[in-house]
Parts: structure tokens; sequence; C-alpha cells
């Protein structure tokens, strides 16, 4: 197709345009370094990185493919200050230009130092790096796992020294000690040596060294990563860190429990030396077989000094043997004698008892009782008259102030309706309903109207006293005599008609009594 002209211009479709374009820029920078510092970074699923390198005033898009991601020496972070390395392309979908970047470095260690930093102060404020949490390792282990690369002097130099020193079981877990994922593995190696089980068909190490041997700061940057530092901080099992030379320093020997200058001096620190031990216990054993000596020496002399002032045994105990042997035969000649004593009374007592001197014993004893108890029960007839007399003297007192004396005398007594005492006029309501009590009995009235006449006739004055007033007569004599007679307790024989005459009182009494229900029924 030809291109149109308008004037002097030319005409260009857009894939045309974008073509010449991405020529431009690829022929005139074709092979640039760019130093700046990383903004966004991100990984796609496919392994390609993305990223974007900026200043202070612009942005450019930079793209890494998967097999040179891979081959990187540090982790692309987001801050870090960066030398790439690439050609200038430009992305025709969208217009813009970007970075393909071939290697990507740090800036020199100024960079990667400050990142070191940054870390070691988040690691630091998270309590990692405390003392308080670092675990004493053991004294001598059964078991020490490695980690570290198989192939390199570092294991060979652990395995060496630890046959010097003290031979143990070693288990080795291979990994990759530099380059792209080896931070990766080294934390899964620690992992793994935590995971196994005590008594499985592996061993579980009793401490862990985790080595490599010296290198640049690149070289040991996989031990300055962050998985790498929060797993040794969380190893159940004590580890030692023995990475680089003693002058290097990564974020892993800060976290782990001990670190060694070298991969040496960490199989120092795990083991003792074994001709040391030996030499140790050589010398504790015949010091205590010294001082054994010297102590069995020493209660030897002390006891023989004992003995020399104690004397010999037949002397301290011949005096009190004697002693002993007279008191036995004492005891003995006593026992005898008490024994004859004993016989000789025992036959003086039974000569003394007879069947007569029991019987006539018995038969006083008997009387002695008879008459005791002749005693008793005349006492308690006393004592039964004597309630008896004072109970029908309290009778009388009782019947001389109740009112049923005066009621035999002529007098009565007026209730109302509600069983109360009538002992006014006023109090008696004419037409109301009430009762009038005798000795005897009572009646159900009604209460007139009409006032009592008064009487004309004059009282009869008293007869006077006769010439033996205030005497009692023969009649009254002799009606106090029947009443004191009456009082008495009646005698034997006489017990049945008193009783009655008793009942007859009572039933008397009770038909005296007034009746409180049923008055005016």
């Amino acid at each position: 197709m030809e291109k149109q002209t308008v004037g002097n211009i030319p005409e260009y479709t857009v894939s045309e345009l974008s073509g010449a374009v991405k020529r431009a820029i690829e022929d005139n920078f074709g092979f640039v370094r760019v130093r700046g510092e990383l903004g966004r970074v991100t990984r796609a699923g496919s392994g390609h990185v993305y990223l974007d390198l900026k200043d202070e005033k612009a942005v450019i898009s930079g793209v890494m493919w998967k097999g040179v991601a891979a081959r990187l020496a540090i982790r692309p972070e987001q801050g870090m200050e960066v030398v790439a390395t690439g050609k200038m392309s430009t992305f025709p979908g969208q217009s813009r230009y970007q970075l393909i970047i071939d290697s990507l470095a740090p800036a020199g260690v100024g960079a990667l130092m400050a990142l070191f930093e940054e870390r070691k102060k988040k690691l630091a404020a998270e309590g990692l790096f405390a003392a308080e949490r670092k675990k004493p390792l053991p004294y001598l282990p059964e078991v020490i796992g490695v980690v570290t690369s198989p192939s390199g002097a570092v294991i060979r130099d652990i395995l060496h020294r630890l046959r010097e020193r003290f031979p143990r079981h070693v288990i080795v877990w291979p990994t990759l000690v530099q380059g792209r994922g080896a931070e990766e593995k080294i934390a899964a190696a620690i992992n793994g040596f935590n995971a196994l089980a005590p008594g499985g068909p592996t061993p579980r190490p009793d401490v862990l060294i985790v080595a490599r041997g010296g290198g640049s700061l690149e070289d040991l940057w996989c031990f300055n990563e962050e998985v790498v530092a929060r797993a040794a901080a969380a190893s159940a099992i004590p580890l030692i860190s023995a990475v680089g030379h003693e002058t290097d320093t990564t974020l892993i020997d800060y976290v782990a429990d001990r670190r060694a200058p070298t991969p040496t001096a960490a199989a120092e620190f795990a083991v003792p030396v074994r001709a040391e031990l030996h030499a140790e216990v050589v010398n504790k054993e015949r010091r205590f077989a010294q001082a054994a000596a010297r102590m069995i020496e020493t209660r030897r002399a002390g006891l023989v000094s004992a003995a020399r002032g104690l004397g010999r045994p037949e002397d301290l105990l011949g005096l009190s043997a004697q002693r002993l042997d007279r008191a036995a035969d004492g005891l003995r000649a006593g026992l005898r004698a008490r024994l004859d004593r004993a016989l000789t009374e025992t036959t003086r007592i039974g000569a003394m008892l007879n069947r007569n001197l029991l019987s006539a014993r018995f038969a006083t004893g008997e009387n002695r009782v008879e008459a005791l108890w002749d005693r008793v029960a005349a006492r308690a007839d006393r004592i039964v008259s004597e309630r008896r007399a004072s109970l029908a003297s309290l009778a009388r007192i009782l019947r001389s102030v109740s009112y049923q004396s005066v009621l035999e005398r002529g007098f009565a007594l007026v209730r109302d309706s509600e069983g109360a005492l009538v002992r006014r006029m006023r109090d008696a309501a004419p037409g109301g309903r009430g009762a009038v009590q005798f000795a005897d009995g009572a009646r159900a009235v009604t209460f007139g109207d009409d006032a009592p006449a008064a009487s004309t006739s004059t009282p009869r004055a008293a007869a006077p006293a006769s010439k033996g007033a205030g005497k009692p007569s023969l009649a009254d004599a002799r009606r106090g005599a029947a009443n004191r007679d009456a009082s008495k307790p009646a005698k034997k024989g006489a017990n049945k008609s008193v009783s009655g005459d008793a009942e007859q009182d009572a039933d008397q009494k009770g038909a005296r009594k007034p009746r409180q229900q049923g008055l005016f029924d």
C-alpha cells in the first residue's frame, strides 16, 4: 500500500509507527546500565518479574524473564537500590517503553548494608535477639545435626574436629548455601530437623549447626533473609550459627543460641574434648580415693582413742552382772516365801468357812431385810394418809371461797344473753333476755320494765342476842365434829363408802355448774 502524503508529512498506521518507535529505541539504547530504587516488584505465575526503577523525578518499567530471575543472587525488594543492566524496548500493547533486564545487582555494598540494618531493627523490635529466649547448649549431645553443603570443605572440617574432640553421631541435611532459592532450602532444613520425632527411625538431633564458609556480602546474603532468621528463632533444638569467617556477620548470628566465628569453632562448641574429660574423671577419681582414705584413717584413729577411754567390756559389765545375780537370787527366795504365806492364809480362811456359819449369816440378813420392808410399808401408809388429809383440807378451803357457797345461802347470779354478769339494774334492758343461776341450776328469764314496789313495812329489828351469843351452840358443835370426822381418811373397810360419797359430791358439784350453752334453746 502506498503511503499517502499531506504536504511533506508521511502517513503511518498504528503498527508501523509503534514498530518504528521500537526500532529507534532499541537501536539507540541496545545496552544500558540504569541505577535507581526499586518500586513495585511483582512476580508473575509464569516466573517473570515485573518491577519499577525510579528516582526523584521519573519511573521506568522493567521486566526480567524467568531464566534471568532464577539466576539472581539476591531477592529484589521494594526500596532496594540496584543497578540494572539490559536494553530498552517498547511494549506496543500499552504504548510504553520498558527496560528488559539481563542482570540486577545491588548498587554497592552500602545498599545491602542499609537493607541489612533495616531488617535487623525489625527483628530486634520483635524480640528475636533477646538473650532470655536463647537456649543453653547440651554438654554432651548424642546426635548433632548439620545444615550445610555436602560438597564443601565446611562439613569435612566439622567432622574432623568432632572426631578429634569427641566422636558423635552426625546427621547432615544437604542444602544450598548460596544463590537463588538457598534461603528457602536452609529454612526447610532447620524446620525438618525440628519435625523429627524423638525415638523415631531417624534420631532427632540434640544440637544443630548451620555452617558455611567465607564469602562476600552477596554470597552470604541468603543468611540475611527473614525466612532463615525466623526459622532459626523458632527452632526448639539449640542452634549454633557458623556462617563465614569471624568478621562476617549475618542475621542468623543474632537469632542463633550461640554464634561461632568459624565452622570448626562450632564443632568445638558442640562437644567437649574427650581426652580432657577422661583426664578430669581420672583426677576426680584419684581425689575421691584419697579423700575416702583420709576419712577412714581419721575415723579409725578416733575409734582407737575412744576405745582407750572406755576400758575393757568385762570390767564395765562385771559389777552389773554381779548385782543382777544377787537380785535374781533374792527374787527367787521372795517369791517362795510369798507363796508359802498365801497358802497358809488360804488354809486359815478355808477353815473358817462352813455351812452353819453361812446359814446363820444368811438368816440374820433376811430378818433385817424383812424389818426394813415393814418399816418402808408403814412409812408409805403414813405418807399416803397425810397427803389425803392435806388434800381434803384444801378441798374444804376451795369450797369455802367458791361462789357456789354463796349460791347455797340463797343468792343468785343474773347473766345477760351473752353470758356476762348483770350487776346493775340499768344493765338489764327491758324486754332483754337473760338467765338466773341458782345453787342447783339456771333459768332463762326476760327482763320486765316495771320497777319494784317500795316496801312500806319497816324491817324487823334483829332479835337480841341471847346470853350465849357469839358462842357456838351444841348443834353447831356436833355438825363441826361430824365434818371433821368426814374429812379424816377412812379406815380399812370403809374405803368403798367414802369413795361413793365423794363421787356423789362430785356429781352434785357438776350439776351446780351453770350451763354456758343452750340456756335459751
